[in-house]
């Protein structure tokens, strides 16, 4: 079951259930379209291509904010949309935008250097631990009080 942090009209924010980076070392969230068949952001129509930027940012932030209120220091945001892995299994991508929190603390993936994603069934990412239901809750106690400022006030990004 997918633990969702938020939701647009276009798009969802969740945990990843098997993180590519554990809680500690700064958690990983997924952003992914609501409707199939999106395959790349060269599918997304000008108006979800803004949603999914408004939703990465605010969603992001919030991931800094709530995850410092847990003792997770967050650094830096990492942003890949990927869809590789679809090939392996003769499958066509799907879009989706992966946030991967940093730390310099981090013990799986070095501070400062590129990350490292080996195969999913790689043994790898076996004791990753995701994002907790504390960690959820802060997060989206900080999204709804930063919708609140001008940045983030939907009509403002409906004008563009």
């Amino acid at each position: 079951m997918k633990k969702i942090i938020f939701e647009s009209e276009n798009f969802m924010a969740f945990c990843k259930e098997k993180p590519h980076i554990p809680r500690e070392d700064g958690g990983h969230i997924i952003i992914k379209p609501k409707k199939d068949g999106v395959e790349s952001r060269l599918d997304l129509s000008p108006k979800e291509a803004t949603e999914v930027m408004y939703v990465s940012m605010l969603v992001s932030d919030a991931m800094i904010l709530g995850l410092k209120k847990q003792g997770i220091n967050i650094k830096r945001i990492n942003y890949q949309d990927n869809g590789n892995w679809a090939f392996l299994k003769n499958k066509k991508p799907h879009f989706h935008i992966h946030l991967y929190g940093r730390t310099e603390q981090s013990k799986t993936q070095s501070f400062g250097s590129a990350l490292y994603f080996p195969n999913p069934d790689d043994p790898f990412y076996n004791n990753f631990a995701p994002l907790n239901n504390e960690d959820i809750k802060s997060i989206k106690k900080e999204i709804n009080k930063l919708k609140k400022l001008d940045k983030y006030k939907i009509e403002n990004w409906l004008k563009i």
